[in-house]
This record gives C-alpha cells, structure tokens and sequence, in this order.
C-alpha cells in the first residue's frame, strides 16, 4: 500500500499574569525633604512570575501515554478517514481478493464503513470508547463475507477497552484485545497470509512506542502494518478461501492485510 501517516500536535494554554504587580503608591514620589530612592522594588520589574511566562508544565503536551489521549472527535476523525480511504482503495482491495479470494472484499469493506459513517452521524456520544463500539457493531451487521465480523471484533474490542480510558497505553491494550478477538475468531497465526500478518506487528509496535505517545505510536503501528501486509506477497495462504488455491497463492499480497495497513495509516493521518 502507499499511504504514508503524518503526524499532529497537542493544544495548549496561556497563563495571564495576576493583577496588583506592584502595590499602591509603589511608584509615587519619596517623602518630603528626603534624599532616598523609592523603596527597593517599587520601580524595577515585578516580582517573578507575575509578567513572565507561566511556569513550566502550563503550556505543555500532556505526559506520554497519559490520558486523555484519543477522545470521541478523534475517533471520529480516526473512522471518518478509514473510511474516505477504503472508497479511494476499494477497486485495488477488489482486485487483490479477485487473485486469492472471491473478489469482494473492496465492495464489501467499502459498503460497511459507508454505513459506520450514517449510523455515526446521529450517534451521540461524547467518548472514542462509544464511537468505536458502534463502530464495531456496525460492521458486524453491514459487511458481509469474513471481514465484517473480523473488523467488528476489532472495533469492538477497542471501544470496550476505551469504554473508562482514554490514554495511549489503554488505546494499545484495546488493540491487542481486538488482535485477540481476531485470532480467536478466525484461528489464523501469524505467517497464514491473512490480516493478522498486518496487525500483528502493528499492535506490537503501537505497544513499544506508547511512552512516546500518540503520534509516534501510530506512526510506528502504521509502518508495521505496510510492511507485514507486503510481506505477505510471497506466503502460501494457509487459511480462508485464498488456502484453497495452495501454491498459487504465492507472489500476490493478502487484501485482509492490505485493508489492515490502511485502517492504521489512517489512524497515523489523524493523530
């Protein structure tokens, strides 16, 4: 695939120095017959603090890996752009299921997140935990073939783990839930040519760069997830209808895994 993440930047505030700097008649004239400056203070600048920047820690990022780190308008953001880029991919993921498959998973993939995108429309929810729980159960009862309950594991699983969590470290332990669901469901293995040779190392990847926080964990998981997904081109399918076709599977990428690597180079998009 030939997406590429970008990365994002966190907000921050603007302390405003506190009224009364110099107190009154601080800059009034000495007394009468006296020789003496002002007292000490009263025309030089204010005291620390009061007219310079905030003290370290007001304006920065959050703590790596702290909450909140992915909130309902991100993940809304995050569905939004797998979405935009499964219609832009849906006749090159059509094709790699042609070669190996039963030529569907484009129109399939396509047509479920269009109805993620409606049912999220009139959705009100104010955490990524409710966003991305209907967004599981969606794709469940909207994709046909094996990838809808696939995908609907995987949001699902991540929604309910993000359900009281927001931060970058229960994000990660969300997708290796949702990895497990896949696993449990499909009982593929890493090297069977399927999505789990893309969200394996992804997941993994997303883990290991979780105190860097979240830009640098989806970046990482993103490249991981390309790379497994092009790694699968010269692997005998071992699982799924691609299995059926034993030695000419070989020399053509696993679509699964191909969709697998766009949902996290989006994901990299929006962070």
């Amino acid at each position: 695939m030939d997406a590429t993440p970008t990365s994002g930047g966190v907000p921050g505030g603007d302390a405003t120095p506190a009224s009364g700097g110099l107190t009154s008649g601080s800059d009034a004239a000495p007394p009468s017959g006296s020789d003496v400056a002002p007292p000490s203070g009263s025309d030089v600048a204010p005291p620390s603090g009061s007219d310079v920047a905030p003290p370290s820690g007001s304006d920065a990022a959050p703590p790596s890996g702290g909450a909140p780190g992915v909130d309902a308008a991100l993940a809304r953001a995050w569905v939004a752009a797998v979405a935009a880029s499964v219609a832009a991919h849906a006749a090159e993921l059509t094709d790699l299921d042609a070669a190996i498959g039963d030529g569907d998973h484009g129109v399939n993939l396509r047509r479920g997140f269009d109805a993620v995108v409606a049912a999220l429309a009139t959705l009100e929810a104010d955490t990524a935990g409710a966003v991305l729980t209907k967004t599981g159960t969606t794709l469940v009862s909207k994709v046909g073939g094996a990838s809808g309950p696939l995908y609907g594991s995987l949001f699902r699983a991540l929604g309910k783990t993000l359900s009281d969590d927001s931060s970058v470290t229960t994000f990660g332990a969300g997708l290796r839930a949702g990895l497990d669901a896949i696993v449990r469901l499909g009982k593929a293995e890493p090297g069977d040519k399927t999505m789990v040779d893309a969200l394996t190392p992804a997941v993994a990847a997303f883990e290991a760069a979780t105190s860097s926080g979240l830009v640098a964990a989806a970046t990482a998981a993103a490249t991981a997830a390309a790379d497994g997904a092009a790694a699968t081109t010269p692997l005998q399918a071992r699982k799924g209808r691609a299995s059926y076709l034993g030695e000419r599977s070989v020399g053509h990428q696993d679509p699964g895994a191909t969709s697998t690597a766009l949902i996290f180079a989006a994901l990299a998009d929006v962070t």
